[in-house]
């Protein structure tokens, strides 16, 4: 469909449909929108709700009503995010590989349909359109003649190139910049004209094309997609609300994998990207990087406190900060859903700096206690007294400041709302057990004759009244 047909067919009536909404006649009314095409058959349109709050409703609202009933028309809808892209980080990219491109193209419709139906909700779309619909001419090397002129597949494929949108063969540099330089030679009209294209070979004789591959003409999609060199058909999966990117990507492997495996060929396979696979890097990517953060972090406490004991203790803070945020993150899936998303693990690196603030100054408290001739029992005491109201007001503080972005709803709230629950109820449960755990570990050691004194003390005052 061409861009003039495009405009008539659809974009005019998705501009009668969208004008109640810009008037204020049905809700959720419209701010502003906008509707993209573009040669190919392909397009966009974006629109903006006045309330933001109604971005769900609005979202029901263009698939059901303002792109609903075009025929062919295959629509696809994701919200928008603050950083100016779309979707919420649980996109998955199921990829379909196989040298036998029909029957990869059936396999990736019947994928489609199986993935519909193991996961109610998801949105589904392939990145390529599985309709036979552009003309293409397919070129069948003959295997004989070729080794009989001397080249080889690779070779007799690279003149072909040449003939198409040419080869790069190397670079020119004027004085000023590179430039690529690109053989390419004289255009052809048709298919016969290219089977008769002379072509010189290495045997000293000059043949037709033609004789070296047949030439076929043929139907195919409209785009043919390799990645590492194998033909891909790429089939983007949102998961259903609700559903963690996790869980999607269990559900895909535990029950879309194995239905759809036996529909492809035997050298084909399956590979998960997208979100998915930038998750699995990411994840990698930080256990080395909480890893490297814990060791400098105990390397600079041990030398701030002169001893590797005080910077362990301070360290086993991490984990119950830690534990504060999985709770947080449980209890705010109570209420409304959310993933675990790469901000929201964002969270926890900061909650890391964070946890560990109140710690150091119950340790540093003490141990200049005990410096100033204290006993161990007497200076844990001493640096509560003196440090658990400042460590309560730091961390309600921190509490009242990140309530609202977990609170208050509106524009990309639920990029931001993981983050702040995880820091918020990491930082509430590692004060709350910090204050008890934390005394009773720095106690640890205590002479014997401290640890007594204190109730053979007592026992002589009882004694004597």
């Amino acid at each position: 469909m061409n861009v003039d047909a495009i405009e008539t067919e659809v974009v005019r009536p998705m501009v009668e449909r969208l004008a109640p909404y810009m008037a204020g006649e049905k809700q959720p009314a419209l701010k502003n929108y906008y509707i993209l095409i573009w040669p190919g058959g392909g397009g966009g349109i974006g629109v903006r709700p006045l309330d933001p709050s109604k971005i769900d409703e609005l979202n029901r609202v263009v698939n059901e009503e303002i792109t609903a009933g075009f025929p062919d028309l295959n629509v696809f809808a994701q919200q928008g995010n603050l950083f100016g892209g779309f979707g919420d980080g649980r996109n998955i990219e199921v990829r379909l590989q196989s040298a036998d491109f029909d029957a990869l193209l059936a396999t990736a419709r019947a994928a489609q349909d199986v993935i519909v139906e193991k996961m109610p909700g998801a949105q589904v779309r392939s990145f390529q359109d599985l309709e036979l619909s552009e003309p293409e001419l397919r070129l069948v090397p003959d295997d004989r003649r070729i080794s009989e002129s001397g080249w080889t597949r690779a070779e007799v494929a690279t003149v072909v190139r040449a003939l198409g949108d040419g080869i790069w063969v190397g670079e020119h540099f004027d004085g000023d910049r590179r430039l690529d330089m690109i053989l390419r030679a004289e255009g052809w009209d048709s298919p016969d004209a290219l089977a008769a294209v002379p072509v010189a070979t290495p045997t000293g004789g000059v043949v037709p094309l033609g004789e070296l591959a047949s030439i076929e003409p043929t139907v195919t999609v409209t785009g043919l997609r390799r990645v590492d060199g194998r033909r891909t058909i790429g089939i983007n999966v949102i998961a259903p609300p609700g559903m963690s990117l996790q869980q999607a990507m269990r559900k895909l492997e535990a029950e879309v994998d194995p239905a759809i495996r036996p529909l492809l060929p035997p050298d084909g396979g399956i590979r998960y990207a997208g979100d998915a696979g930038s998750l699995e890097t990411a994840l990698a990517d930080m256990r080395a990087n909480i890893a490297l953060a814990l060791f400098v972090l105990f390397l600079l406490m041990a030398a701030l406190f002169r001893s590797a004991r005080d910077s362990a203790l301070v360290l086993l803070t991490v984990p119950l900060a830690s534990l504060g945020g999985v709770l947080g993150i449980r209890l705010l899936n109570l209420v409304t859903p959310q993933t675990l998303d790469m901000l929201t693990m964002v969270g926890f690196i900061i909650l890391l700096g964070a946890a560990v603030n109140n710690a150091i100054l119950l340790v540093e408290s003490t141990r200049a206690a005990e410096r100033g001739g204290m006993d161990r029992r007497s200076a844990v005491r001493h640096a509560l007294e003196e440090r658990t109201r400042p460590i309560f007001a730091t961390s309600l503080g921190q509490l009242a400041g990140l309530l609202p972005m977990i609170i208050v709803p509106g524009p990309g709230a639920a990029l931001y709302r993981g983050l702040a629950t995880v820091v918020a109820g990491g930082m509430l449960l590692n004060t709350v057990l910090m204050l008890v755990l934390l005394p009773a570990l720095l106690r640890l050691g205590e002479p014997a004759a401290e640890s007594s004194a204190a109730p053979a003390g007592r026992a002589l005052e009882e004694g004597a009244t």
